[in-house]
């Protein structure tokens, strides 16, 4: 059994525009030790679907069905006491904005060592000298003497680390991390990647990158699950989408990285059209009115998640 399993999800929001689906019937699952990369154009369901874990969603989203069962309870079935004992502890998540997701009024130190008091249970003070080690182990330089300190007067990429220091407090099972690098420079990256890799591995814990860098799903995936206008349109192994995309979205998206050996001045590859309006989506595949290979079929019903190779599942009628 897996240790997330995610079955027929969908999420709507009640907007001015009337009612939004930005999640629609989403498969998913992820191992102990795994790294499963969701990749998309922003719009496109990932980030709701990693909040739906958590249930943090907001007051205007709701949940219309679906099971998240992790480690074999139903997440959707916990009441409010009950998720908020599983976030931060079992379950934790690094948010992409870290200047909206800290407390400005309370010090860094009181923020990363809350969790570890609350949940395991230790004095104030070994909280605090946990809290220390956590900020030297994301990289941030005398972590001990910024403990006093508050969110302003920290960069945004020491900020961004902070989150991630906060998500590693009580050693999780999961891990989901909403863009985690995004302001912070390649050097760093790199070493706060390969620190969630290695922390997941440690403790045979499993990893959810939210991402829309390419470059970094290939590096630090094992498996991807590519998601447009809500649905999932394609999964499989970081290995064999790189080498065997089948879908035309994730073949458009693996077209407009630029290449090292590319022809010098040769313009990029990029998918016509614009992403879809979830307050009115087509019927039948979202993708259809970008897509080149569109037919008929593709504007009736949309296409299922189907196993077409092992291990590999894409939504698209193909030569149908």
């Amino acid at each position: 059994m897996s240790l997330l399993e995610i079955e027929d999800l969908s999420v709507t929001f009640r907007t001015d525009r009337g009612m939004v689906r930005a999640v629609d019937s989403v498969d998913l699952h992820v191992d102990a030790g795994e790294t499963l990369a969701i990749v998309g154009e922003s719009g496109s369901g990932k980030s709701v679907t990693a909040l739906s874990i958590l249930q943090l969603i907001g007051d205007n989203g709701s949940i219309e069905r679906g099971e998240i069962r992790f480690d074999g309870t139903n997440l959707l079935g916990l009441d409010g006491d009950a998720i908020r004992d599983v976030r931060g502890d079992r379950i934790a998540m690094i948010f992409q904005e870290p200047m909206s997701s800290l407390n400005p009024v309370l010090t860094i130190g009181k923020q990363v060592a809350e969790p570890i008091w609350l949940h395991r249970k230790k004095s104030w003070s070994d909280a605090l000298e946990q809290a220390g080690e956590l900020l030297a182990r994301v990289a941030i330089p005398d972590a001990d003497k910024r403990l006093g300190d508050f969110p302003h007067h920290f960069s945004g990429g020491m900020r961004q680390r902070v989150m991630i220091a906060m998500a590693l407090a009580c050693e999780p099972r999961l891990i989901i991390a909403d863009e985690p690098t995004t302001a912070l420079d390649v050097t760093v990256q790199a070493q706060i990647l390969s620190l969630l890799k290695e922390l997941t591995r440690e403790a045979n814990s499993a990893l959810i990158l939210i991402t829309h860098d390419l470059g970094v799903v290939a590096r630090y995936a094992d498996r991807v699950a590519v998601m447009y206008g809500g649905r999932i349109v394609e999964s499989a192994s970081a290995l064999d989408l790189y080498k065997r995309p089948k879908h035309p979205y994730t073949r458009g998206l693996m077209a407009s990285i630029p290449g090292l050996d590319g022809e010098a001045g040769k313009r990029l590859q990029s998918i016509v059209g614009q992403p879809p309006d979830l307050a009115n989506l087509p019927p039948g595949c979202a993708f259809a009115p970008r897509c080149e290979f569109a037919r008929n079929v593709c504007r009736g019903a949309p296409p299922p998640l189907e196993l077409v190779e092992e291990a590999h599942l894409m939504a698209c009628y193909g030569d149908e």
